[in-house]
């Protein structure tokens, strides 16, 4: 299904990047996990409990295909303006001294444990240079099949497309979308749609401490700086994943797996497991359809057609036009 990508069964392949775990080695080291313990396991391999944890939701993952499912995040620099005053002022774009530009991103294909990244360097950054930057989380969108990101839809895909655009670059091939903030708004009253509380109100976790003070000296071109927004932004993401994988079954407009995992058995149409189970009718205006939960993510998917005979269609009646 997916552009020039050519994706193996039962192993994720992240486009020029290379090939991550395959379900053998996986499910090889649950098993020492099982029989050693998880802090054995954790110094014997070298990985950390995260990591394992991936490789226990891989082997529960068994779709045909496996979609490729980018999860990224960028930080941008604040533009340097003239104003006349703080409150409530119309500025227009003559008084722009520097615009905003990229100064970082950072990215990782959904269950690996391999984070990517890149940050200008303290030149690019006193010249408001993110072409190369810009230029590599580029090649990533080419291979992606969906792009999940925190604020994706108002901030990050807007703003590389603003980028990309000024440095001559084609947009990538289509992808799909998923914004944890927009779904997030959607689906839950939460007090903060923010990701920093959304992890911690799901996962205890946070993000890493800063105030504005890390972006201006990123701007002044400050190394120390600069190493610790990609720190900053690497933990944005690994945050994210965990933030999307719980809110996941809750999407009801995700990307379907079924379809981009060409499977010839049916899957969950959330995460392309072929752990499914009926789980009663889904009724429309139009017609009732088989339901079918998840073993493995909990959501909830249903048939394409109708569950009714066709005797009874015929007599059916629906209500008139509102």
């Amino acid at each position: 299904m997916r552009k020039h990508l050519l994706l193996l069964p039962l192993r994720y392949y992240s486009s020029k990047f290379k090939l991550m775990i395959s379900h053998q080695t996986a499910r090889q080291r649950i098993e020492f996990v099982e029989q050693y313990g998880l802090a054995e396991a954790t110094k014997h391999f070298g990985i950390t409990a995260d990591t394992i944890e991936r490789y226990q939701r891989l082997i529960n993952h068994k779709p045909y295909k496996v979609p490729a499912v980018l999860l990224f995040d960028i930080e941008t620099a604040p533009m340097e303006v003239y104003v006349w005053g703080l409150y409530k002022q119309r500025i227009s774009h003559d008084n722009v001294i520097n615009d905003w530009f990229v100064l970082s991103w950072s990215a990782k294909w959904l269950y690996s444990s391999e984070v990517m990244s890149d940050v200008v360097t303290s030149e690019e950054a006193l010249t408001c240079n993110d072409r190369r930057v810009c230029n590599s989380i580029w090649d990533l969108f080419e291979s992606a099949d969906v792009v999940v990101a925190h604020s994706a839809l108002r901030f990050d895909v807007r703003k590389l497309n603003s980028r990309w655009m000024l440095h001559g670059k084609t947009p990538p091939a289509p992808y799909q979308v998923i914004d944890t903030l927009k779904e997030s708004q959607k689906m839950a009253a939460h007090s903060s749609h923010r990701l920093d509380y959304l992890g911690k109100i799901m996962l205890n976790k946070g993000k890493l401490e800063t105030d504005y003070s890390l972006w201006k000296r990123c701007k002044a071109g400050d190394k120390e700086a600069l190493c610790y927004m990609e720190k900053y932004n690497k933990e944005d993401v690994l945050l994210l994943e965990e933030v999307y994988l719980q809110m996941r079954s809750w999407i009801r407009s995700h990307p379907n797996f079924g379809i981009l995992s060409e499977s010839p058995v049916p899957v969950c149409a959330t995460c392309g497991c072929d752990r499914i189970h009926e789980a009663g009718e889904y009724v429309t205006p139009a017609g009732a359809f088989v339901s079918y939960r998840c073993e493995n993510c909990g959501a909830l998917s249903r048939d394409r057609t109708s569950s009714i005979p066709k005797e009874h269609k015929k007599v059916l009646k629906a209500s008139t036009a509102r």
